[in-house]
């Protein structure tokens, strides 16, 4: 009987004394890590996107009292007339302050022949044109997913154009003459991610100055394959109509363009 009452005590002790344990044992389990948090990109950020634009050209160029030679390619026909080309474009980001660049060089080669044929049967025309823009933003609107910058810049101009002409009245003739302005363009460029890789771009940029009128506008749509690199293609199309002293370009380019995102 004695026997039993130690058992049954013994047994009452335990009881009581298991919530302790379970406590201790629990004090000594490691607590799981709470999810990271996501950061968001914090001081300065820099990407540079070199680009590839398959623009058709149409419009009229001309200089002197020459009558102008109207050029029409399309983009199909680019490599029929394109002698060189670069382009580039850059930006910087801060918060939501932002600075950017892009910068355009094209040596395009045609021949088009004369309204009546009379003055000349035809006319070769070579144009080499730099067009630089710097600008600088301000981000609108501003979240993970995308922005939208009201921005404001300068493109500098630099055209030069040969006219040869062949046949008619002033068959042999060769004229080169060059031109160099200033235009301030303003606009809203921006961005927004549909998904955590694909997204769209655009902008719209507008202004004048040493030119009647300079626009620019594109859209595309890209894709990130990681936080370095991504790629984006779309249509783009520039226009700029400058005619001062006896010197006349105005000319629309446009046509499919793709580039390639570095970030860093």
């Amino acid at each position: 009987m004695k026997l039993k009452n130690a058992a049954i005590a013994a047994v009452a002790v335990g009881l009581a004394l298991l919530p302790s344990t379970i406590l201790r044992a629990a004090d000594l389990t490691p607590l799981a890590p709470a999810p990271a948090a996501v950061q968001a990109p914090s001081g300065w950020t820099f990407e540079v996107t070199p680009y590839f634009w398959a623009a058709g050209i149409s419009g009229d160029v001309g200089h002197g009292r020459l009558p102008p030679a109207h050029v029409s390619a399309d983009f199909g026909d680019l490599f029929d007339h394109l002698d060189f080309a670069a382009m580039i474009t850059g930006e910087a980001r801060y918060d939501r302050f932002s600075v950017f660049g892009d910068v355009l060089y094209t040596k395009l080669s045609y021949s088009t022949g004369t309204p009546r044929g009379i003055i000349a049967n035809s006319v070769d025309v070579t144009a080499k044109s730099f067009a630089g823009l710097i600008g600088v933003g301000y981000a609108l609107l501003d979240d993970p997913s995308g922005h939208l910058d009201i921005v404001g810049g300068a493109r500098i101009w630099s055209v030069d154009t040969s006219l040869s002409l062949n046949g008619g009245f002033l068959g042999g003739f060769d004229g080169d003459l060059s031109k160099i302005w200033v235009d301030a363009v303003a606009g809203l460029r921006g961005n927004y991610f549909f998904t955590p890789h694909i997204y769209g771009t655009g902008w719209g940029l507008v202004g004048g100055g040493g030119a009647k009128v300079d626009w620019d506008v594109g859209a595309g749509l890209g894709y990130k394959f990681n936080d370095t690199i991504s790629a984006t293609a779309g249509y783009r199309a520039l226009g700029v109509n400058y005619d001062r002293d006896n010197f006349l370009f105005d000319v629309v380019e446009q046509g499919p363009i793709l580039g390639l995102t570095i970030r860093f």
